[in-house]
């Protein structure tokens, strides 16, 4: 059975997919969490991060940019982009553990961004927690 972090990177697959273009990936959500055997409790968690990251990427994106103090958001990778848009989402819009959502989102970015991404992406983060409160 898939655990929390191989569908968390699966919706980063995703979300990068999407970033780059490939707007028909909507239609293949599912087949692909299948692919990665991303099943069950697993696959609604995958789908409700992505449908939600999808739903308030504008406030998000808003959020994140506040936060970004040499860059903006376009201006960073695509797959760094992706890890602080769920990141953020799962922060602002889940009762998840922020300390858990942070470590997870830096996990991430150790594995499949740039070495200096899980700075970037832990002090985005944190301060966003600041932010809430």
């Amino acid at each position: 059975m898939a655990t929390r972090h191989q569908a968390r990177e699966s919706v980063v697959s995703l979300l990068y997919a999407k970033d780059i273009g490939n707007e028909e990936i909507d239609g293949f959500v599912e087949d692909i969490l299948e692919d990665k055997k991303i099943r069950n409790r697993q696959k609604e968690f995958a789908l409700s991060l992505y449908n939600g990251v999808l739903k308030h990427q504008e406030s998000i994106d808003e959020k994140i940019n506040a936060h970004l103090k040499e860059w903006k958001l376009d201006s960073i990778g695509h797959i760094e982009r992706a890890i602080l848009r769920l990141g953020a989402y799962e922060i602002l819009y889940s009762d998840l553990d922020d300390a858990v959502v942070i470590n997870e989102a830096i996990e991430l970015a150790k594995s499949l961004a740039a070495d200096t991404a899980p700075k970037l992406i832990n002090g985005v983060l944190d301060a966003l927690v600041k932010e809430k409160g």
